[in-house]
């Protein structure tokens, strides 16, 4: 039995889904360019050098939800799939999803499970695996987050309570694939049996090379 894992961000879409939201709500208005777009930017450059205090921007990034309707932020996110990401899913990730149909998936990503799953789903992938945002007991977000985020070591921690919750552990699979385009997450490309660079950032590229990792591309 196989289990295969992939990074949503800048590996199946060709970008990245959780500053694209910040961008999509400073371009529609409800975000204040001066005071947003800046530190939305800063966290990304700082995600991409491997330095982000994931603490300090779940915080950051979390606010918006708790400061609009569920429903309001749904209509939102309809908008933000046909603008920003629905341009981000290439046919080659698609396809690549497509030739694990079978085996045991799911996307596995820090980005919070608000912003990710309509994208999980609009990719046929039936589990995701996410930083959650924490919700009241009426299903309104608070801005704080759930549990242990998915990013680094977490997306390990996350991976095997998930697969504790379908009563697997690693040890039932023949094969632990994990597709992903950042040395944030070797961690997790360590853990699996076949790990895979997708366009990899530059120290990812370093540490697939030198340990003899394929690396494939899904947005030339």
């Amino acid at each position: 039995m196989k289990l295969v894992l992939f990074d949503l961000d800048n590996t199946l879409l060709a970008g990245d889904s959780d500053y694209e939201w910040g961008q999509f709500l400073i371009e529609t208005g409800v975000l204040d360019r001066g005071q947003y777009e800046s530190r939305n930017k800063g966290f990304y450059d700082q995600y991409k050098a491997g330095t982000l205090d994931i603490m300090e921007f779940l915080a950051f990034a979390l606010a918006p939800l708790a400061s609009h309707p569920r429903a309001t932020l749904d209509a939102w996110h309809a908008g933000f799939m046909q603008r920003k990401i629905a341009p981000m899913m290439h046919d080659a990730a698609r396809a690549l999803v497509a030739r694990h149909a079978g085996d045991l998936c799911a996307v596995v990503t820090a980005t919070n499970s608000f912003v990710t799953a309509p994208i999980v789903r609009a990719f046929g992938i039936g589990h995701l695996v996410a930083t959650e945002p924490e919700q009241d007991g009426l299903g309104r977000f608070t801005g704080r987050v759930a549990g242990i985020p998915c990013f680094r070591e977490g997306k390990v921690s996350r991976v095997q309570a998930w697969l504790a919750g379908l009563d697997h552990e690693s040890s039932d699979f023949d094969e632990r694939w994990f597709y992903s385009d950042s040395a944030n997450d070797l961690p997790l490309l360590e853990w699996a049996t076949h790990p895979v660079a997708v366009d990899p950032d530059d120290r990812l590229r370093a540490v697939a090379t030198q340990r003899g990792w394929p690396i494939i591309g899904l947005h030339a």
